[in-house]
């Protein structure tokens, strides 16, 4: 048996992380493969690949201690459940983009019937005395389709998204049916108090439900409900900023910069982050304040993700526009004010290019934390510290208070904030900074996993955990 009070872990996603480099691909790797090298864990999920027909046996490999359990998913599955339900209905509603909800009948038909083979495949595989970690909203349904297969062991839930006010997920057809499966888990665990408040305030007045004692009841069940905001391994990114690679990426960077001030920005290309209102913001600023004319420079990574998707595409377009629009109006002959980049970049080499921005823009309209933000703070040189701005609706804002905090939606604010954050000295940076790293420091990833797993497991007592650390 672990430190962690388990005797193995069996970790349950849409798709399964890198086990070996773990800690360069960030993410929910970085969060379960300690725990799942310590215990001799399990990791299954889909395995990425399409089949034309019914899916074969399930792919299995060993991977530094770790069993890696793979499945396929048939092409229509792919396109109801993946494609449908999961990023035309669940991702749009769990981000308030009621707007951008595209339901239909057979869409849920499909995700009900995906969980309901990923629980066949991964019941064989069980132990007795197994527990079980299943993470996001793909996989909502999975307990209660193990339950009706038999299986006793506890079983958490943790929603790496935001949760929506009760009144929104009211919209979304069989919310009722979708909320109840969420009472076959042990405990349910959410990024922030504000979305644990929300899913309260769903149970009670939309379920009638009853909330007492940490516990929630509804639909004939009850189970535990608290928030775990996750983390990063702050110590592990500060030493990829300070790294070779890190170190030729910053030197590299400070080169092309010429002394201009950089301001970043780096996030999946997706309509939650702010985007567009993010370069108006910028844009606005180089209108307002010309003498930043060619004294900053606006970096914004933005890796291509989910094109299938009609919505993605027509976003992407919108942003190519908007990129065009600003380099036309504003550039000169030795000056280009925003550089654009539509693909993936190492973590190693992100870190280094974090630690040479003076400004990290941060501004979903809605996030249920955002690493970037922490792994932008992470990565800075305490004594000249870069300068984080970090929109209100990321779950990080609930911690991460010394940032510049603004409101996603108010351009003009936002402008603002670059340019407080541009002519800031750096002592008041120093001063944001510490607080923010103590804060990645105290609720770091790993606290992230013994906090929850402690309440997964009713035997061990999370002061003892965390005083073991």
């Amino acid at each position: 048996m672990t430190r962690h009070g388990l005797k193995r872990l069996v970790a349950v996603s849409n798709r399964v992380g890198p086990v070996r480099g773990a800690a360069t691909a960030g993410g929910l790797a970085v969060g379960l493969v300690e725990a799942l090298r310590e215990c001799g864990g399990l990791w299954f999920g889909w395995s990425g690949k399409i089949c034309r027909s019914t899916p074969g046996a399930p792919h299995r490999q060993q991977v530094g201690g770790v069993q890696l359990v793979q499945v396929d998913l048939a092409r229509e599955d792919y396109e109801q459940y993946y494609n449908g339900f999961a990023n035309l209905c669940l991702w749009p509603l769990l981000h308030l983009r009621v707007d951008l909800v595209r339901y239909q009948p057979g869409y849920f038909d499909a995700y009900l019937r995906v969980n309901e083979q990923f629980a066949h495949a991964l019941q064989p595989l069980l132990h007795a005395d197994d527990t079980i970690w299943v993470h996001d909203y793909h996989l909502i349904p999975l307990a209660t389709r193990l339950r009706e297969l038999g299986v006793p062991q506890r079983i958490g839930f943790f929603l790496h998204t935001s949760f929506p006010p009760a009144d929104l997920l009211a919209t979304l057809p069989n919310h009722e049916r979708l909320m109840r499966s969420l009472f076959d888990y042990d405990l349910v665990g959410f990024q922030t108090e504000p979305d644990l408040l929300r899913f309260r305030d769903y149970v009670e007045r939309v379920a009638c439900g009853q909330v007492r004692d940490g516990r929630v009841s509804a639909f004939g069940g009850s189970v535990e409900a608290a928030a775990f905001p996750i983390g990063i391994d702050a110590h592990a990114f500060a030493a990829m900023a300070s790294s070779a690679v890190g170190e030729r990426e910053y030197r590299r960077m400070r080169e092309a910069l010429q002394g201009r001030a950089l301001i970043m920005g780096v996030d999946r290309l997706d309509y939650t982050k702010g985007l567009l209102r993010r370069l108006s913001a910028y844009e606005l600023l180089l209108e307002r304040q010309p003498e930043t004319h060619g004294r900053i420079e606006y970096l914004q990574i933005s890796p291509v993700s989910r094109a299938e998707i009609r919505a993605y595409r027509e976003f992407h377009a919108e942003l190519d526009h908007a990129v065009a629009r600003i380099n036309g109006r504003f550039a000169q002959v030795d000056w280009t004010p925003l550089r654009y980049l539509n693909r993936a970049l190492p973590r190693r080499t992100l870190a280094g290019l974090y630690r040479a921005a003076r400004v990290g823009m941060v501004t979903p309209m809605r996030d249920g934390m955002n690493l970037v933000a922490k792994e932008f703070v992470a990565a800075q040189d305490p004594a000249d510290p870069g300068v984080l701005i970090l929109s209100r609706f990321a779950g990080a804002a609930q911690q991460m208070t010394s940032a510049l905090l603004v409101n996603p939606y108010d351009t003009g604010e936002m402008a603002d904030a670059l340019l407080a954050a541009h002519h800031m000295g750096v002592e008041e940076r120093r001063n944001r900074h510490a607080p923010l790293m103590r804060e990645l420091l105290e609720h770091d990833v790993k606290r992230w996993r013994e906090d929850f797993l402690s309440h997964l497991l009713p035997s061990v007592n999370p002061l003892q955990v965390r005083s073991r650390r």
